[in-house]
């Protein structure tokens, strides 16, 4: 008997595809300010901005992902419809 909880599950190649994209474009950005021909002040501003940007979108993925749990309800066999 399968013990099937009725979420979708995302498969280890999607979670893999997901982190090497994150870590690829995070290297990108720190790349390209690295590089950028600014004074340090201002690659400085533009890498805190980054992370501020970048922790922001986990904290609006996470509002947006509970919200939205929240709002489903489980099923139960034994409830009336």
């Amino acid at each position: 008997m399968s013990d099937t909880s009725g979420k979708p599950q995302n498969t280890a190649a999607f979670y893999g595809q997901a982190v090497a994209s994150f870590a690829v474009a995070m290297a990108a950005t720190a790349a390209g300010i690295f590089k950028l021909n600014a004074d340090a002040w201002v690659r400085a501003f533009l890498a805190i901005a980054v992370l501020y940007l970048v922790t922001s979108a986990f904290t609006l993925a996470k509002v947006i992902r509970d919200r939205q749990d929240a709002q489903t309800r489980a099923y139960s066999p034994f409830e009336k419809l």
